[in-house]
């Protein structure tokens, strides 16, 4: 009977902690990021999309992910469409720096163009923050942004955010508003979409033809 009893309280205390471990798992907790010194420079042109988000304005309302979740875009390997940037390396995009002077961003050649960043594993991606070009208001053209585990993104691919109202980039039509660059960067909810590469694409921009990345972060944990 006392054997019993044991096995008993044993088996009902590995189910109290598998219960008390996945609730650790489902807390949730503010994002925390370090941000750059807003540093807008010289005249904004006027911007006149018709689908556009309202320009951010005051601190960002905090955006909740699971407890243990980290910045896994931090220092990974980044790839590009276009094989040698106009401006700065491909390293820049995942080092850190959301700084807007020159010297932290990237610039890509004019067009449909996409830089890629190999999270080294599979993972349950629940935020992607981007900031492009924010030393100047701008929105940039066909933003789209994919979560796969193939990194040619020829099968299994999640789309996430799609500003391509007119399916430009032959990647679907996206009803998602165009941002105007801030120095908060865009935050997007990738919903624990789980994927090793996340894919982000641009076609230019209100200013100019040209594609930028300053920094790319990617808030998850690894896949279970």
């Amino acid at each position: 009977m006392q054997k019993i009893t044991r096995l008993f309280l044993g088996a009902t205390l590995a189910v109290a902690l598998l219960i008390t471990a996945r609730a650790a798992d489902d807390q949730k907790v503010p994002l925390k990021t370090e941000l750059p010194k807003p540093m807008l420079a010289g005249t904004p042109k006027p911007i006149t999309l018709p689908n556009l988000e309202p320009e951010l304005t005051g601190k960002r309302p905090d955006f909740m992910i699971p407890a243990g979740c980290s910045n896994l875009a931090s220092n990974k390997t980044v790839t590009a469409s276009d094989k040698e940037p106009v401006v700065g390396e491909l390293t820049l995009i995942t080092d850190g720096d959301k700084s807007a002077e020159e010297g932290s961003y990237v610039e890509l050649a004019a067009g449909k163009q996409w830089v890629q960043i190999d999270l080294g594993q599979s993972s349950e991606i629940y935020a992607i923050l981007v900031w492009r070009f924010h030393s100047q208001k701008r929105v940039y053209h066909d933003a789209v942004v994919q979560i796969s585990d193939d990194p040619a993104f020829a099968k299994e691919v999640k789309t996430v955010y799609n500003t391509d109202t007119d399916n430009s980039l032959g990647l679907g039509v996206g009803k998602d508003p165009g941002v105007i660059e801030n120095y908060q960067g865009k935050l997007i909810d990738a919903k624990g979409v789980k994927g090793r590469y996340v894919r982000l694409w641009s076609n230019g921009n209100t200013s100019n033809n040209m594609n930028h990345y300053t920094e790319v972060e990617v808030w998850g944990r690894a896949a279970k």
